[in-house]
């Protein structure tokens, strides 16, 4: 892989960064909560590079980030109304959706060997839309991508392009420094799989404003 390089994430350096993943490399980029990793999710051995250079185990899956929710429906097997209305509710913003994948949609999340690694065999995935400019820019360039944060697994997660370059280094081809994210605190996971949405990880929307969300909109599965 080429050094790494910091760029500014004008148009030239988002640019940089989509043709970083159509190659199949690593580009770390702002979000609204912390810098991550992002890979071409329909990329296998972008995918394998992605897990690899986290030190990430192999179980856990890796969520994708959207541009916005018809990319989400068309990723979807199916969007319950629960999953809508949380959509309508924190989109874009620090809420991930696990939602049953389409057949076609043609991602491969897990590294070789994995247990949903065979084409076909991946059944849900956790997708969010970010609420910060340079990440929806570069969406808007690339597609869907895989993103996890920008740090090696168990440490802490980066707040600036250096943070993460320190933890990733030359693993990653191009570092998007968009200055220190807004958020400190990682999205909210909520399970729409299912026939109840229910709650996987309480981050940066609580679980109050979720459930008020939800009543407010009458919300069934």
């Amino acid at each position: 892989m080429h050094p790494s390089a910091h760029v500014h994430p004008d148009r030239e350096g988002l640019e940089r960064a989509a043709a970083e993943i159509r190659l199949g490399h690593l580009v770390v980029i702002p979000t609204d909560t912390v810098y991550g990793v992002a890979a071409d999710p329909r990329d296998p051995a972008a995918v394998a590079r992605l897990f690899a250079a986290k030190g990430r185990p192999r179980q856990l899956r890796v969520p994708v980030l959207v541009g916005d929710a018809a990319v989400a429906a068309s990723l979807a097997a199916h969007l319950s109304e629960a999953a809508r209305t949380l959509m309508d509710a924190f989109w874009p913003g620090p809420l991930s959706i696990v939602v049953r994948l389409a057949a076609d949609a043609g991602l491969r999340l897990d590294p070789p060997g994995g247990p949903d690694a065979a084409p076909g065999s991946l059944q849900t995935v956790a997708l969010r839309q970010p609420d910060h400019p340079q990440a929806l820019a570069l969406l808007a360039l690339t597609g869907p991508l895989a993103v996890t944060s920008a740090n090696l697994t168990s440490h802490p997660p980066a707040r600036t392009a250096a943070e993460a370059a320190a933890q990733l280094g030359d693993a990653v081809a191009c570092y998007l420094d968009g200055g220190p994210t807004p958020g400190r605190t990682a999205s909210s996971i909520v399970d729409c799989s299912k026939a109840a949405p229910r709650l996987l990880r309480e981050g940066a929307v609580s679980l109050s404003d979720l459930e008020r969300a939800l009543v407010r909109a009458g919300a069934r599965a």
